[in-house]
């Protein structure tokens, strides 16, 4: 069972209410199943609706903001702890360093940025983390084509498949939160 979670997410809704409806199932989960949220600290879009919802089920919240970032993610005010931090790349390395997994939602760049510096660093054995990405209504589906294009043309080392964890509905993260965390994706 993980002990807590990095949750990457857009900054904004979206335009697809299912978005933020996955946002909030998945903060359900994480509180129903007393799981810390790791997150970017910030209040708006999705960010702001899966801390919002552990909170509200009473979990913990730990937020991981820059402060150049403070004004324009609009800082919450009312997390279990808050650190801010210098830098974007401060704030990565702090989320991955407290949490035991993440879970990708809808997003845009930050986010991405997220998902393949942590892909990285699991293919590089900096760390061996799960990484989940929810690909509400297809979301996903482009970028899960071009990774198919990369390891087709042979610039991967091992198959994408084995790095990600590919769900559908935040339910099917009950089941991908009882494996073991560290169990490798490669064997």
């Amino acid at each position: 069972m993980w002990t807590s979670v990095a949750v990457f997410c857009g900054s904004k809704t979206g335009n697809n209410k299912l978005f933020a409806q996955h946002a909030a199932a998945v903060g359900l989960i994480l509180a129903q199943k007393n799981i810390p949220l790791i997150y970017g600290g910030g209040k708006n879009g999705l960010m702001g609706i899966v801390a919002d919802t552990v909170l509200n089920n009473n979990g913990k919240v730990i937020g991981v903001i820059p402060s150049l970032l403070n004004e324009k993610e609009h800082q919450h005010q009312t997390l279990t702890a808050l650190h801010v931090v210098e830098d974007m790349h401060t704030r990565k390395k702090m989320m991955y360093e407290l949490s035991d997994a993440a879970i990708i939602l809808a997003s845009g760049y930050g986010t991405l940025d997220e998902l393949f510096e942590m892909i990285t660093w699991n293919q590089l054995s900096i760390h061996d983390k799960k990484i989940v990405l929810l690909n509400a209504d297809g979301y996903y589906n482009n970028l899960m084509a071009h990774l198919d294009i990369m390891q087709s043309e042979g610039f991967l080392y091992d198959d994408w498949k084995q790095n990600l964890v590919i769900i559908y509905d935040p339910q099917a993260l009950v089941s991908v939160m009882g494996e073991d965390i560290h169990q490798s994706r490669r064997e």
